[in-house]
C-alpha cells in the first residue's frame, strides 16, 4: 500500500520541519511494516512537500498512526502548517520500471 501525504507549510518555518524529519527518517523508515520513505518537494513551490510510503499493509500504516514515534512526530509537525494536511492512501496499479 502507499501512502502520500501533502504538506504545506509557512515558509519560515521549512527548516524546523526539516530538522524534525531529517531527526526521525531512519525511526520512521525502520518502522515495523515500512518498505520504502520519500521525501519530495514541489518543484514550483518550495513550501510544499510531499511524503511517499510504501506499507506492506493498512494495519501497518494504523500501527504507525498509533504510535509514540507518530505522535512526536506529527505534534511538532503539525503546527507548522499554514494548510490543513491532504493524505492519500493508494494501490500500484502498473508500474514500468
Amino acid at each position: 500500500m502507499i501512502r502520500i501525504v501533502k504538506m504545506t507549510f509557512d515558509p519560515d518555518k521549512i527548516n524546523v520541519f526539516l530538522k524534525n524529519f531529517n531527526e526521525n527518517k531512519e525511526h520512521i523508515r525502520n518502522f515495523d511494516g515500512v518498505e520504502k520513505l520519500e521525501l519530495l518537494n514541489d518543484k514550483n513551490t518550495p513550501n510544499i512537500f510531499f511524503t511517499y510510503s510504501i506499507w506492506k499493509s493498512e494495519e501497518y500504516l494504523d500501527q504507525y498512526r498509533n504510535s509514540d514515534l507518530f505522535k512526536s512526530v506529527w505534534s511538532k509537525t503539525k503546527p507548522l502548517f499554514i494548510e490543513k494536511a491532504e493524505a492519500w492512501s493508494v494501490d500500484s496499479m502498473i508500474k514500468l520500471d
